[in-house]
Order: C-alpha cells, then sequence, then structure tokens
C-alpha cells in the first residue's frame, strides 16, 4: 500500500496513524522525541522546523499530514513561521499531498453557523496567523508547487484526547467526583465538539479522495450543546450525581491572564465560548460521505474509565475510521 507519513504523535497524530495502519497502509509519525517503532508504525525522531530534515524522512511518501500543534498559546508566532515553512518545502520536495488539520480559529467571531467557506475573518493573533498559514499553503498550490487540502475541527472530545488539550476533558474528574465543574464563558451557549475518531478519518479520507484538495473541508460533527448540557450527558453516562456547572467570570479570568500568558491568550478568543460557536458540517457529509458519530456514542465513549472505551464497528456512526501537538 501507500506511504503516509504524519508529523506530530499527539492525539490526532496518533488516532490517525493507526487508522491508516488498519487499511494497511505504510506508515511513519514523526516527532521530535521518536517512539518505539511496531511492526505496523515506524517512529522517526525528526525537528518539524528543519526542512532538509524533515524532507528527507518524507521521502517518497503520497500523503503528508500535519498534525503538529506548538502547545503554548503565547508562543505561536514564534513556533508556528519556522515550522509551517519547513512543511511547505518537503512537500514541494515530495510531491506528497499535504493534509493539514487545522482548525476554527481563523474565522474569527463568527455571526452564525461556520462552514468551510466562511471568511477568514480573525481580528485576534492566534486566528490572523492561522489564516495567514492557509493563505500561504493557497499560494504555493497557485504557483504550482504543492497539491494541499485541510480539515478544520472544533474543540476535540474523546477518551484519548488528554485533559490539558480540551476544555470538556478536562472536567471529567470533577463530574465523578460529583463537584462543581467551573467553566469560562457562557455555559449555556451553544458548542461543537468534534469527537477525536472522527477528525481522524477526516484526515484519511482527504489524503485519498481527490476532490479534496486544494481547499479546506470541516471535520462532520455532531449537533451541537453547550458545556452545560455535554457535560451533563458524560456524567450521566458516567454514572455520576448530575453535573453542576457554572461560568468563571471573564473579570476573573482577565486578571489570572495578568500574570499567566496561558490565560491572557484563551481570553482573546473569548468569542469562542460567550456565543453560540457552532459548525455546519453538511458539505463534508455531502461530498466526501463521511457522517459524524452520534453524539450520545461520543458521550457514552468519553465517559467509559481507562481501558473500556466502547468502540463504534466501522461505517455505524463514526466518520468512519489527532489536536495533535509534535510532542517536544
Amino acid at each position: 500500500m501507500a506511504r503516509h507519513v504524519i508529523m506530530g504523535k499527539g492525539p490526532v497524530g496518533s488516532a490517525t496513524a493507526q487508522l491508516l495502519a488498519e487499511q494497511g497502509h505504510q506508515v511513519v509519525v514523526l516527532s521530535r522525541s521518536g517512539g518505539t517503532s511496531t511492526g505496523t508504525i515506524e517512529h522517526r525522531a525528526v525537528d518539524a522546523s528543519d526542512a532538509e530534515a524533515l524532507t528527507a524522512a518524507v521521502g517518497a511518501a503520497e500523503v503528508l499530514y500535519n498534525a503538529v500543534n506548538p502547545p503554548a498559546y503565547d508562543r505561536w508566532t514564534q513556533d508556528w513561521p519556522p515550522i509551517a515553512a519547513a512543511v511547505l518545502r518537503a512537500a514541494e520536495r515530495s510531491q506528497a499531498l499535504l493534509v493539514v488539520m487545522g482548525s476554527l480559529y481563523g474565522y474569527g467571531r463568527p455571526r452564525g453557523p461556520i462552514t468551510a467557506s466562511s471568511p477568514l475573518a480573525a481580528t485576534d493573533v492566534k486566528g490572523r496567523l492561522k489564516a495567514g498559514l492557509w493563505a500561504d499553503a493557497l499560494a504555493a498550490r497557485e504557483a504550482g508547487r504543492i497539491r494541499v487540502t485541510e480539515a478544520r475541527a472544533s474543540d476535540f472530545v474523546g477518551p484519548t484526547v488528554p485533559a490539558p488539550q480540551s476544555h470538556l476533558m478536562r472536567q471529567l474528574e470533577t463530574l465523578r467526583r460529583g463537584r462543581r465543574a467551573w467553566v469560562i464563558g457562557d455555559p449555556d451557549a451553544a458548542h461543537s465538539w468534534s469527537y477525536l475518531p472522527d477528525v481522524a478519518a477526516t484526515l484519511v479520507r482527504l489524503g485519498a479522495d481527490p476532490r479534496a484538495e486544494g481547499r479546506a473541508w470541516l471535520v462532520p460533527t455532531a449537533p451541537p450543546r453547550s458545556q452545560r448540557q455535554a457535560l451533563a450527558d458524560v456524567a450521566r453516562e458516567m454514572g455520576a450525581p448530575p453535573a453542576r456547572v457554572s461560568g468563571i467570570p471573564w473579570p476573573v479570568l482577565r486578571a489570572i491572564g495578568a500574570v499567566q500568558p496561558q490565560m491572557r491568550e484563551l481570553v482573546a478568543i473569548r468569542h469562542q465560548w460567550d456565543q453560540p460557536f457552532v459548525m455546519d458540517s453538511a458539505e463534508t457529509t455531502d461530498v466526501l460521505g463521511l457522517q459524524p458519530t452520534p453524539w450520545d456514542e461520543v458521550a457514552r465513549a468519553t465517559a467509559a474509565p481507562a481501558g473500556q472505551t466502547p468502540t463504534t464497528p466501522p461505517g455505524t456512526g463514526t466518520a468512519s475510521a489527532g489536536t495533535g501537538r509534535l510532542k517536544k
């Protein structure tokens, strides 16, 4: 089968690698720290900002997936540009199709449901940066240098998503203990949650379907649930007491942000949490045939104890099977 190279071994990169391996492909995962190779997935240590090393590692790959995500919000403007430049160079030299794991940051404050073609109108630093990186990729494509497509997802949810990487997942232990969950923004604002297996399935489909090239696609995502609703659903699946959910006032978060750069960057994207933040991924379903996993299955899988995660048989809900960061 084809050679597929994945940059990043975080939740997205790992889930994508596993799905590709199950399909019988040759899979190579690149990360700064490397990893232990198995009979189906090879791990290599590579610095994602080193264009020469990255190009050599990509080799004759058919598809290159960028599942890198620098973890520190306040360092994105320093960390992302060299990585993005190296990735474009590797894609150009290898002639591999570049499949990017994107986000909704570039859209900024929405005025309704977000579609893939909604304007990239962000005014915050992170949003402008992500929109600019996509513009650079499209410019390279227009110049005939690369082929590229991008999957965009909302906040990740699922049993393999680490708590620090999801506003929903970090509340699970609180729910299990029957304690009050303190969330950012309006607990009752509608919000889209992207299930990790659906994210991986979308990346794999974009790498295989010629119709996907040259544009961005939204990961198939179940109808929105507010933070209060989503946490209540997960608590019920856990058999925990009914979820008690309150929002942390924005003045408190701004005060914390005065001394914590990460919180300051979170406040800068408050538009994702103080009003409805909803994806309309129907086009991905209509064109590419990918279905989102039903929310009740997502909640059930998310609530399951470690090692007891329910599985969804192929073709029964999951978009068919990571934010994945390049682990430092």
